[in-house]
C-alpha cells in the first residue's frame, strides 16, 4: 500500500470514525491489493482444487 491509497481509504470513511474502523479499512485494502497482485501473477488456486482441500477439513 502506498500513502496515496491510504489517504483515499481515510477519505472514504465518515467524518467521525473509530480508530478500529480505520485500521480494519487499511488492512482490508492491503489484503485486496495483495490478492489482486497474486491473481495477476497467476498465484491462485483453481476452484476445483479448493473444493478438494475443503473436503479434507
Amino acid at each position: 500500500m502506498n500513502r496515496e491509497r491510504a489517504i483515499e481509504a481515510v477519505k472514504e470513511l465518515p467524518q467521525e470514525f473509530d480508530l478500529e474502523e480505520l485500521i480494519e479499512k487499511l488492512v482490508f485494502v492491503e489484503k485486496v491489493e495483495k490478492g489482486l497482485k497474486q491473481a495477476e501473477e497467476g498465484k491462485t488456486t483453481p476452484h476445483h482444487d479448493v473444493k478438494e482441500m475443503v473436503k479434507k477439513w
